[in-house]
């Protein structure tokens, strides 16, 4: 019963539902311990095991219900009266073919006994792409004995007294046909869903976020969601990092010097450990139509890093300079760019304005330690850029990233400034996609290194 398990480990894999290689030994144990008699001990037990948070545990049950549940089969009847019945010469025909037989009694427990065995044979649970399902529903159903049928249908119509046999079974085959691909459609369900939503945030991490024409709203809800996965995955990375630099080594001079009050017994052992700073970011995020679906996941990125940023204090402007965690805290990420841009959007952008409030009012909120984020496209609209407050900001930080949405080609054309801010900053790059994003908010992380 070893590979039931493994394949229901797998269709759980594909729904999303972390098992590690330790989570499928403990599976395992559980199901020598309790074994598969008692339906709902055997679901309780293994849901205990696997599922580790509330939205696992509706994967695992709308898994477990799909991969164990089995619908009868809807075959064609056996025929009731006399003049249905299989006579000596059908049945001497059919005699070479257990799966002709079961047809034609209406026996859907030996069929679907016959359809699983097959469907092991054809491989059905490999299933990756839907593109697969035609051809998978045509092995299975051949690895069942398709052909023999085929072949008893042609030959019981090739006499004259054989042509009930073969409608009879022409029924029954087209209503296997059916069911096969019913199983095929089950086995992707459990096996290739998950393929395809990976393929497709694959695509989505690359889609240009200024396209033209926006982002579709079921993209836009699929990307987010994408975003909170990119960054809990570095947080999960980072925290692992910290975790492991609090180990550190033995200190022998620390502890010497401690056992001194237990009359030189060292009670108390001291280790040597490395600390690791958690960053402290200031986010500045144009908010023009152009920026604004950038601006939104950057926001979303680093509020979703809450586990391993120590402070995040975030600005949008357009033409004036406002902070926007009030209106995060109040609103969420989601809707908080459409409350900014309902205070201070549609207004011409002033990179220099922006940046002369900043200094004004928010310029305590930068020490040695802090990374400052600037994002935008660096278009000033021909408007004084103040060089001298971006120097100003660039000497207070700890470094300064410019994120730009648009090729480094068109930094130096028409309004863009940004080849006059881009010597002041540590690292200026074009980000203009969601796997740009997280690329360059990983090097961001990695750069507060154990000390």
């Amino acid at each position: 019963m070893q590979r039931p398990l493994e394949d229901f480990l797998r269709a759980l894999r594909a729904a999303d539902v972390r098992v590690s290689p330790a989570e499928a030994i403990d599976a395992a144990r559980t199901v020598a311990t309790v074994g598969y008699a008692d339906r709902e001990l055997f679901k309780d037990a293994l849901c205990a095991t696997l599922a580790k948070s509330q939205a696992e545990v509706a994967r695992f049950d709308r898994t477990f219900e799909t991969f164990f549940a089995r619908e009868a089969l809807s075959l064609p009847p056996p025929p009731e009266d006399e003049a249905g019945e299989t006579s000596e010469a059908e049945a001497a025909e059919v005699a070479g073919s257990p799966l002709a037989q079961a047809l034609l009694q209406g026996d859907a427990a030996a069929v679907a006994q016959a359809m699983e065995a097959a469907a092991e044979r054809a491989g059905v649970s490999e299933i990756r792409l839907s593109t697969q399902r035609s051809r998978l529903t045509r092995k299975l159903l051949e690895e069942m004995g398709l052909g023999e049928i085929e072949q008893i249908i042609a030959s019981a119509r090739a006499r004259p007294d054989g042509q009930g046999l073969g409608d009879r079974l022409d029924a029954a085959r087209r209503a296997l046909a059916a069911e096969a691909q019913r199983y095929v459609e089950r086995q992707h369900e459990l096996y290739a869903s998950g393929s395809g939503k990976a393929l497709r945030e694959e695509m989505l991490a690359k889609k240009a976020l200024n396209a033209d024409g926006g982002i579709d709203p079921v993209d836009l809800a699929m990307m987010q969601a994408l975003v909170k996965r990119m960054a809990k995955r570095l947080a999960d990375r980072y925290s692992r990092r910290r975790h492991r630099a609090r180990r550190g080594h033995l200190d022998v001079r620390k502890t010497l010097r401690r056992s001194m009050g237990y009359g030189g017994v060292p009670f108390e052992i001291v280790w040597k450990s490395r600390k690791v700073d958690k960053p402290s970011i200031v986010a500045i995020c144009d908010v023009s139509k152009s920026v604004a679906a950038a601006a939104q996941f950057l926001l979303t990125f680093l509020y979703s890093l809450n586990e391993v940023v120590d402070r995040l204090d975030a600005y949008a402007f357009s033409g004036r300079l406002i902070p926007v965690n009030a209106i995060l805290d109040d609103n969420g990420v989601e809707g908080a760019i459409l409350k900014v841009l309902q205070t201070i959007g549609f207004q011409q952008t002033d990179y220099g304005r922006a940046l002369e409030d900043f200094c004004d009012n928010h310029l305590d909120r930068i020490d040695r330690h802090t990374t400052v984020i600037i994002l935008g496209d660096g278009r000033s609209n021909f408007a004084d850029p103040r060089l001298d407050l971006m120097q100003t900001i660039a000497q207070r930080s700890r470094a300064v990233i410019w994120l730009n949405p648009e090729p480094e080609s068109y930094w130096a054309q028409g309004d863009s400034v940004m080849y006059r801010y881009e010597r002041f900053c540590s690292v200026a790059k074009p980000c203009n996609t969601l796997g740009q994003l997280e690329r360059i908010i990983e090097d961001v992380l990695r750069t507060y290194v154990p000390h």
